[in-house]
């Protein structure tokens, strides 16, 4: 949380009255440390990248990552698998059941990991509208992991997550991933993928593995390599 409005602003190409005046209207997340009010780095572009807004291209600049290939949302998702009848009633009950299904390196501590997407909740509902979520880690690069994955989990009955919308959710996309640049990146090519008539219809009516994965390559061979959002 050492993000300034100043900062905030040039990251999202604004004006400082701009910030100020979401911050009024409890639209951005930010908090307010010693008098001031600061964001979270990962939170602030996560936020604008699903509000698809123009950001400066300096605020994915990793130097670890620097070279590396983005990752492909197709292989992302043969990563994390597609899970089917996923159980529970109410939403931590569901993540729980979505942590244990999760394919991970058996080093990460899902224990943590269920805490972690239990507080971005709190945070904020990751219910994009309808009956899709998109639960993650507020910070994707702390669970130290290499290959970033993409799990889908159709429920077995819809659950409240606190939507916008405020309608029950039927899907989940848990996205994992090693760095923020593939995080945002991941985030941004699957609400692409998600306004394709023909995906959301195989998503919306749980569609085989076959159809699925036969869908989701034709959009994006469609987005021919989409750069850095």
């Amino acid at each position: 949380m050492n993000t300034s409005v100043k900062e905030a602003a040039e990251l999202l190409r604004v004006s400082e009255k701009t910030i100020y005046r979401w911050i009024k209207q409890e639209i951005l997340p930010v908090y307010k440390v010693n008098e001031q009010y600061r964001f979270n780095r990962a939170e602030l572009l996560e936020w604008a990248t699903s509000r698809r807004m123009g950001i400066s291209p300096e605020a994915f600049h990793e130097p670890e990552a620097s070279g590396a290939a983005l990752p492909t949302l197709f292989e992302s998702l043969e990563t994390g698998g597609i899970v089917y009848r996923l159980d529970g009633n109410t939403r931590k009950t569901v993540l729980a059941r979505l942590v244990d299904e999760l394919r991970l390196p058996e080093e990460v501590d899902r224990e943590y990991l269920l805490k972690v997407l239990n507080a971005r909740e709190q945070l904020a509902s990751t219910g994009v509208g309808g009956g899709i979520a998109i639960p993650h880690p507020r910070n994707p690069v702390l669970l130290h992991i290499t290959k970033p994955s993409v799990t889908l989990a159709f429920l077995e009955k819809p659950v409240d997550f606190h939507a916008l919308d405020g309608k029950p959710v039927h899907t989940l996309f848990c996205l994992i991933s090693p760095t923020l640049r593939a995080h945002l990146h991941l985030l941004s090519v699957l609400s692409f993928a998600l306004r394709d008539p023909g995906f959301r219809a195989a998503i919306e009516n749980q569609a085989s593995r076959e159809e699925i994965f036969s869908t989701l390559k034709r959009v994006t061979e469609e987005l021919s390599g989409p750069s850095t959002p």
